[in-house]
């Protein structure tokens, strides 16, 4: 017997059909008698056949049933960031189903990492998602332009050929700045995310924030703007993670001028903030309000609870792959914002009355 894997054709021969007539009888489409279809499937069975193979069959299509998904960071960061986790749990979730399979593509994370890594350039994909807000010069984006693969930005700025999913988050960052106004606070600081791909740390003076490209980053610093605050100190991450929020706080608290109030651009920023100002003996709110941006609900920090601005991440997600759906059947890009809401903890002091 020979080794080699039956083919569609071995099992029309032994069907006594033409090929074409098998294919449908595995495509269950087409004008076939059940009679003839039966009796394909017999052959197949009997040969150990399995069926066409799916990969073929999308590139017959003209398909790879590939969706490359690019994060805005290495993957070893990302996936300690629960709001990439959920916000990928709603895309997966989504195109499953449809029986597409995700790439993920590190997105540039350090300086002396190429701009655009090579699967952007190289990898099949029928559609692209970039997880982060990209700029109009953003040289993923460019690439991808290039290829003529439809692209999904997840909170970019807007361009009329490209889908954007985004949320609500500049209205968000200035409502819940209002609030602390409410409260009394005059001197309010703010830890911000990346403004470039060189993840600097720090604090930022003009001639950093006339650098600032990450379209997430300006609008949420805007909404700090929009409540009419000029920030006493604004201090840039190098990325969301607990550890950058703590170090913010090391700095920004540390002196007799120190902010009364800070407004953080990620939650575990927020929590980093909040654990940094106890190192320094101060107590939260009393002390110091501290308000994030998310909704995450973080375990470990209880019994705190932030006071945050809540986006709904995993919806976030399904949007995306239902946005990929649309763009996989020709139809126009589209954008789209969902609403936030701000959810007050313990972080900020008593909650505003309504």
């Amino acid at each position: 017997m020979s080794s080699q894997r039956p083919t569609l054709a071995d099992v029309a021969a032994s069907a006594g059909v033409s090929v074409s007539t098998a294919s449908l009888a595995f495509s269950g489409a087409g004008p076939i008698a059940a009679a003839t279809r039966q009796r394909v499937l017999d052959a197949a069975q009997a040969l150990g056949y399995a069926g066409p193979n799916p990969l073929g069959r999308q590139l017959r299509r003209g398909r790879s049933g590939i969706v490359g998904v690019i994060v805005g960071d290495a993957l070893r960061r990302a996936f300690r960031d629960p709001v990439s986790i959920q916000v990928l749990d709603g895309i997966t979730s989504t195109l499953g189903p449809m029986g597409l399979g995700v790439l993920l593509i590190a997105g540039p994370h350090d300086p002396t990492d190429p701009p655009v890594d090579p699967l952007v350039e190289l990898a099949a994909m029928d559609v692209a998602v970039m997880m982060w807000g990209g700029t109009t010069d953003d040289p993923v984006l460019s690439a991808l332009r290039r290829r003529g693969i439809p692209t999904v930005l997840v909170e970019g700025s807007r361009h009329p050929d490209i889908s954007v999913i985004g949320i609500a988050d500049r209205a968000g960052i200035a409502d819940v700045t209002r609030q602390l106004l409410g409260l009394g606070h005059t001197r309010i600081a703010t830890v911000t995310l990346p403004f470039t791909n060189d993840r600097s740390e720090g604090l930022v003076d003009a001639a950093r924030l006339d650098a600032l490209e990450w379209e997430l980053t300006r609008r949420r610093l805007d909404g700090v703007f929009d409540a009419g605050v000029q920030p006493v100190a604004i201090w840039e991450t190098p990325a969301s993670l607990v550890e950058h929020g703590a170090s913010a706080a090391r700095a920004l608290l540390a002196g007799p001028d120190r902010p009364t109030a800070v407004v953080c651009q990620s939650d575990l920023l927020a929590a980093g903030v909040v654990l940094g100002a106890r190192e320094l003996g101060l107590q939260v709110p009393q002390d110091v309000s501290v308000v994030g941006f998310d909704g995450l609900d973080l375990p470990w920090f209880k019994p705190d609870v932030l006071t945050s601005v809540a986006q709904p991440l995993a919806e976030k997600g399904r949007a995306v792959g239902r946005e990929v759906a649309r763009l996989l059947e020709g139809e126009p890009p589209q954008s789209l914002d969902l609403p936030v809401e701000l959810v007050w903890g313990t972080t900020a002091g008593p909650a505003p009355t309504v």
